[in-house]
C-alpha cells in the first residue's frame, strides 16, 4: 500500500520547528511585556542552532535548547533591569564548558546554599560534559548528568556581577563593567581520575575562599545588590 504525502517523514532540520515555535510561544507569555514575541522566538531558535552545531545527540535537543532559551531571556531581563536580582549573580567561564566550568559552577551553587546564583558557558563550547568530571563530582554527591556545554552569549555575560575565567586565556573575552577573576585551573580533559579529582579539590578551594567575597562585596549595605562593579579584573586571585 502506498503512503500518501501527508505519512512522509519530515526532513531533520523541520522536525523540532514545531515544538520550538510552541516553546516560543509559551515563553512569550511569561515574559509579555518585557519582550516582544519576536524577540522570544529569535532566542529560542537561536538557541537552538548554536547548541546544534557541537551537540553529539540531538534527541533531546529541542528541550535543552528551551533551558538554555529560558536562562538567555532570564539573564537578559536582568540585565535591562526588568527581573530583579535577589542574589549576586556569578559567570563561570573556560573553552569547552565541559569541565572546569561546570565544576565551578555545581561547587560555587553548592557551597553558597543559595546565597548567589550561578551560570556557566564555553568561548568554544563541547560536545558534551566529560566523564571523569561527572565522576569525581558524583563523590561529592553534585550530579552533573542534566547539565551541558553551553556558548558563551552577550546577555549572560550582561546579567553578571562576577565573571570568573578558567584558564582560557584570550579565548575569553574581557566584557567592559564586569567584575574579574581569573583561575588558572589545570584542564582536566584527557586526565585520569586522581588527576581529575586534584582539580577539583582546587576548584573547591577557590571557591570556598571567594564565596564570602563575592556575596560581601556584590551587596550595598542600603539598597542590596549593587551591579556594576566596574572593571575590577583579578588576575590570578584564587
Amino acid at each position: 500500500m502506498s503512503r500518501s504525502v501527508h505519512d512522509a517523514p519530515l526532513p531533520e532540520l523541520l522536525m523540532p520547528q514545531t515544538q520550538l515555535q510552541r516553546d516560543a510561544r509559551e515563553l512569550a507569555r511569561h515574559y509579555e511585556g518585557v519582550f516582544s514575541p519576536q524577540t522570544v522566538e529569535r532566542v529560542v531558535f537561536e538557541s537552538y542552532a548554536s547548541l546544534r552545531r557541537t551537540a553529539r545527540v540531538t534527541a533531546h535537543l529541542p528541550s535543552i535548547a528551551r533551558r538554555f532559551a529560558t536562562d538567555r531571556l532570564k539573564a537578559l531581563a536582568q540585565a535591562d533591569g526588568a527581573v530583579a536580582k535577589d542574589v549576586p549573580e556569578v559567570l563561570f567561564i573556560c573553552v569547552q564548558n565541559s569541565g572546569r566550568s561546570q565544576m565551578a559552577a555545581a561547587l560555587m551553587a553548592h557551597r553558597s546554599e543559595g546565597r548567589v546564583h550561578v551560570r556557566s558557558a564555553g568561548s568554544l563550547p563541547g560536545s558534551g560534559i566529560d566523564e571523569n568530571c561527572a565522576a569525581v563530582m558524583a563523590e561529592m554527591g553534585l550530579d552533573l548528568g542534566k547539565e551541558y556545554p553551553k556558548p558563551l552569549t552577550d546577555d549572560v555575560v550582561a546579567a553578571a556581577d562576577v565573571v570568573i575565567s578558567m584558564g582560557c586565556g584570550d579565548a575569553c573575552a574581557v566584557y567592559p563593567g564586569k567584575r574579574y577573576l581569573d583561575w588558572d585551573v589545570s584542564d582536566p580533559a584527557g586526565q585520569d581520575l586522581d588527576r581529575v579529582r586534584s582539580i577539583r579539590d582546587d576548584i573547591d578551594s577557590r571557591v570556598r575562599r571567594a564565596l564570602p567575597e563575592i556575596v560581601a562585596t556584590t551587596r550595598s549595605p542600603a539598597s542590596g545588590l549593587t551591579g556594576s562593579h566596574g572593571a575590577d579584573k583579578v588576575v590570578g586571585a584564587s
